[in-house]
């Protein structure tokens, strides 16, 4: 296993990676790339945000660097926003997270990812596994699976059924 390379913060906003890496405590960080499912999955869920950004107020945003703490940026599949201009790199809390897994993630990692969101201010946020059909979320301290994932006090939300079907429609 090769050494870890630390970096700082500013050379890594500086720097373009492909496909886009995280900053973590000084050290780059590769991300699972989603296989299919995965990657229908966030499409589908940015076209369903998408199709309600004007009713419910929102902008939604895919693979958006989102630093949530001095020496850390994450980089979740969806993040979704209320409206108005956004900078390159969010610094303020998302209304919505949505992290979709990876065969390859691994649950420290998810959720290790998750409380930087929660850390930083986040008040819901959401991980959806295609492959088992299911989905958690969080708007305090407890996980709850559901089948409708929502946001307290918004009117955000998303039928699972209704996202996995059109991939089952699929034959995968």
């Amino acid at each position: 296993m090769g050494a870890i390379t630390h970096i700082p913060l500013s050379e890594y906003l500086d720097t373009s990676y492909r496909p886009d890496r995280e900053y973590v405590d000084g050290e780059i960080r590769e991300r699972n790339v989603g296989k299919w499912e995965h990657a229908r999955v966030q499409a589908l869920l940015a076209i369903w945000f998408g199709t309600h950004e004007n009713e419910w107020g929102v902008l939604v945003s895919t693979e958006q660097r989102v630093q949530v703490s001095q020496s850390r940026v994450r980089i979740p599949d969806l993040v979704v926003l209320a409206t108005g201009p956004q900078p390159d790199i969010l610094t303020d809390p998302p209304l919505l997270v949505i992290e979709i897994l990876s065969p390859d993630d691994s649950y420290s990692d998810t959720q290790e990812r998750a409380q930087d969101y929660r850390d930083m201010g986040v008040e819901t946020v959401w991980i959806v596994d295609p492959k088992t059909r299911t989905g958690r979320m969080c708007s305090g301290p407890d996980w709850i699976e559901a089948k409708r994932l929502t946001v307290t006090g918004a009117p955000l939300y998303v039928e699972l059924d209704g996202i996995f079907s059109q991939i089952n429609a699929q034959g995968r």
